[in-house]
């Protein structure tokens, strides 16, 4: 629930953006701006705003409107999607995302790098996806998210497929994403539906200690299991972000580029205003 501190912090960021909750405010944009593209020797001037690209990129994600819908001071809606792609292919949004990750990390008086991680999934509808699957157990016909979220829910990894993939064979690739960009994790924790035979063989190989959670059998009605329900609060998270409500993407590199707009956009604004 939110306390009269909370409304009280909101309101205080609101006056610093310029129109919208998701612009960047004057602080959260001094961070970003070293980041951006830098302009060529050669050829004509780059007239392109990216700090107006980014609010616009950020108000797409948060409001859930398509790219036809931006408010036109925002500028032409190609030219800003144009420039996403390019942002998207420099790795720009996974950047400012793992930055900001580390920096939270050690507000928390936390390493930067995590040493032990949570693994999870969920289906969504996928209307426009160029391929989708179904998920018998959720009832879904879409894509489902493999992530691996840090102990307080901050998000490490996240693969994308159909939602016909089975958790064990999408943690798979978790795994290896995992191995290669925080290489201090050593410890999982996941439910028992990753308790397969070829993901625990796997993480054996590359030196991971899987710790199943499971669910009692005697257990009645709903109970938050022990670290499974951080994971859970991650995809509530992303979902407070409209755009990820469902899978509107065509392209799996679009749809992973908006999950990291959204959570390096939580991490920005709470490490700028704590």
């Amino acid at each position: 629930m939110w306390t009269h501190q909370s409304r009280g912090r909101m309101a205080q960021i609101a006056k610093k953006t310029k129109r919208y909750p998701s612009d960047l405010t004057d602080e959260e944009w001094d961070r970003l701006a070293p980041l951006m593209p830098k302009p060529g020797r050669r050829g004509r001037p780059r007239e392109v705003d990216f700090r107006e690209v980014i609010n616009a990129v950020r108000y797409l994600v948060r409001s859930g409107c398509g790219w036809r819908m931006l408010p036109i001071h925002f500028g032409v809606w190609q030219t800003v999607y144009g420039w996403f792609r390019e942002l998207v292919r420099r790795f720009l949004f996974q950047t400012i995302h793992d930055i900001e990750l580390m920096l939270d990390r050690e507000h928390q008086g936390r390493e930067a790098s995590p040493s032990a991680a949570v693994i999870g999934s969920q289906s969504v509808k996928a209307p426009s996806a160029e391929k989708r699957g179904f998920d018998a157990g959720k009832k879904v016909v879409g894509r489902k998210r493999h992530i691996a979220v840090d102990t307080d829910g901050r998000l490490l990894m996240v693969n994308l497929t159909t939602a016909d993939i089975s958790d064990s064979a999408g943690a798979q690739t978790i795994l290896d994403g995992i191995h290669k960009r925080w290489p201090w994790i050593k410890h999982l924790f996941a439910d028992g539906a990753y308790d397969r035979l070829k993901l625990m063989d796997k993480a054996s190989d590359l030196d991971f200690v899987v710790e199943v959670i499971r669910r009692s059998d005697q257990q009645q009605g709903f109970k938050v299991l022990p670290r499974r329900w951080v994971v859970e609060r991650t995809f509530g998270w992303m979902i407070r972000w409209r755009r990820l409500v469902r899978d509107y993407e065509k392209r799996i590199d679009v749809s992973h580029a908006m999950i990291l707009v959204a959570m390096g956009g939580n991490l920005l604004r709470r490490n700028v205003h704590p």
